[in-house]
């Protein structure tokens, strides 16, 4: 044999030996180790139905449910990978990138009111970094470096402005929705039944900011983030009495410590309605040292949230309560997506992509047996109650008539600027339905106490929808009574009616003198429903 020749075939078995090794894709990898856990029951629920499925990753990926034409198409198709193109489709759609952002606004401002920086503003930049797939960290570094002066990059700057750079409150909210650790009762003493959250966990993450502040300019009247080049950080703990100071820091990881001195402290001294500007800054150090590869509770923390947001509930519950004496439900699959995301340099789209391809996510949430009770290991799919946005988002698409708004881009009835447009003017409609179930401060609960139900009930706005000329209503209107059962539930459920379903529809229709009043009733009805208002 050549040297050539075998040149050639030590390459093939290079090759082909490294195929072997190389890893599962992840989505693989996450399956087997939620299969792997000790209380997992295969036998509990099978793999959800086509028409579950496609509502289920509509209302995740796009934060609506699908056209009655989608689901028709989805069922028909018989193709194998049908699942995975619609996964692709979806991401790639504009209607993803409006998803991410209401998800992100409400984890990110928790649905506080807009002081410093205007909502759509705030909207616009977190649409554009989805819109973008920016990744996380860049994110992340983006809003805890921008000081709000330049116009250009203002909208950023939110999370801190709109704390107004709090010194109790913004650390506090920094370990809580970037590291998964609410370090409120740790901030007079080292947390009484939390052993791993300290005192000066509390105070590292509060030195990052306690130089800063709060300054208007007097001419725009516009807040902007300023910094004094001095003030360190001391606390005392209530139940030894002991003072102790810290540099800044992120929990465990070593304190980032002070450069000397130089001979000019500041770029932009100090003086009245002035934003002065240190040569060296500590709030410039908290993203860089919030994001680098060493603080890995950083990426613990967002995996474990896009993981509750896909399937209900978090490995870690509650979200900010990750620490030894509450560890995940499954510790090796934490470490995995972790490991993973930083892999894929903090790639938000690519790990919601691997969790929608997961059998465990695609598993259906109708239990094979009696009872089951809600579990925690991931045998069956668990329901979730829909945002307020999923909300209303959904019952815009089910009463129509938007053509083109919710569905994904591979839909060219409307160009891409029309769409955005007609989403746009529909973010009044939103924020009503944001006003009456969105909680300040409070993870997304369908509430169902007399507020939202005289709002779904006698609400102007639900009654418009169903009065549109061209919607829902309408169209039923001009159908036969045995044709309206399908259309009804393809619109509202996104599935096909069973027969006892379609046997109840038809007889009540025949029931009824007044066929308009009927047909209004029925579909509000449907509207309001557990079925309609839950993810399943």
């Amino acid at each position: 044999m050549s040297n050539g020749h075998a040149f050639w075939i030590t390459c093939l078995v290079a090759i082909f030996a490294s195929g072997l090794n190389a890893a599962p894709p992840l989505h693989e990898q996450i399956d087997e180790l939620i299969e792997a856990h000790p209380t997992f029951d295969q036998s509990l629920a099978g793999a959800a139905d086509d028409a579950t499925f496609l509502r289920r990753i509509y209302l995740d990926l796009t934060g609506t449910i699908p056209s009655a034409d989608r689901v028709r198409g989805f069922l028909a198709d018989s193709a194998d990978d049908k699942r995975l193109r619609l996964i692709d489709v979806l991401l790639s759609s504009p209607e993803h990138a409006r998803r991410m952002q209401y998800v992100f606004d409400e984890m990110l401002m928790e649905r506080k009111e807009a002081k410093h920086v205007k909502a759509k503003a705030w909207r616009d930049y977190l649409l554009r970094s989805f819109r973008d797939n920016k990744p996380w960290d860049e994110l992340v570094r983006e809003m805890l470096t921008v000081d709000g002066s330049d116009e250009k990059t203002r909208a950023a700057a939110r999370f801190l402005l709109d704390r107004e750079v709090n010194k109790d409150g913004v650390p506090r909210d920094l370990g809580r929705i970037f590291l998964g650790r609410d370090l409120e009762c740790a901030q007079c003493h080292d947390h009484p039944g939390v052993e791993d959250y300290l005192q000066r966990h509390y105070y590292g993450l509060s030195a990052f900011v306690k130089r800063s502040y709060l300054v208007k300019d007097s001419k725009t009247g516009l807040s902007s983030i300023g910094e004094k080049a001095e003030g360190d950080v001391e606390f005392t703990s209530v139940f030894t009495g002991e003072t102790e100071k810290t540099a800044p820091r992120m929990l465990d990881l070593p304190p980032v410590d002070d450069p000397p001195v130089g001979k000019e402290p500041y770029k932009i001294k100090p003086a009245k309605n002035v934003r002065s500007v240190p040569s060296y800054s500590r709030r410039l150090q908290l993203a860089t040292a919030m994001t680098e590869e060493a603080n890995v509770q950083f990426r613990r923390n967002i995996v474990n949230r896009i993981w509750a947001l896909m399937m209900g509930r978090g490995l870690v519950e509650p979200l900010d309560m990750m620490h030894s004496g509450n560890p995940p439900s499954h510790p090796k699959l934490l470490d995995q997506l972790a490991d993973s995301f930083l892999k894929s340099d903090y790639d938000v789209r690519y790990l919601l992509r691997e969790l929608a391809l997961t059998k465990t996510y695609q598993r259906s949430s109708q239990s094979k047996q009696d009872a089951a009770e809600e579990r925690q290991d991931f045998s069956i799919a668990l329901l979730k109650p829909l945002s307020p946005e999923q909300l209303a988002w959904s019952m815009i698409e089910a009463t129509g008539p938007v053509i083109g708004v919710g569905q994904p881009s591979e839909q060219k009835e409307l160009s891409e600027g029309d769409k955005a447009q007609a989403a746009g003017a529909r973010q009044a409609d939103i924020d009503a339905f944001v006003k009456i179930f969105g909680l300040a401060g409070q993870t997304t609960e369908f509430d169902a106490g007399a507020r939202q139900a005289l709002f779904l009930r006698n609400g102007a706005l639900l009654q418009t929808w169903l009065s549109a000329e061209e919607g829902l209503v309408a169209r039923l209107q001009k159908l036969e009574n045995e044709k309206v059962p399908a259309e009804l539930y393809l619109t509202v459920f996104a599935r096909l009616p069973n027969e006892v379903e379609v046997d109840n529809v038809v007889r009540y229709l025949k029931s009824q003198e007044d066929r308009p009043t009927a047909m209004r009733q029925l579909t509000w009805a449907s509207l309001v429903s557990a079925e309609f208002r839950f993810s399943h």
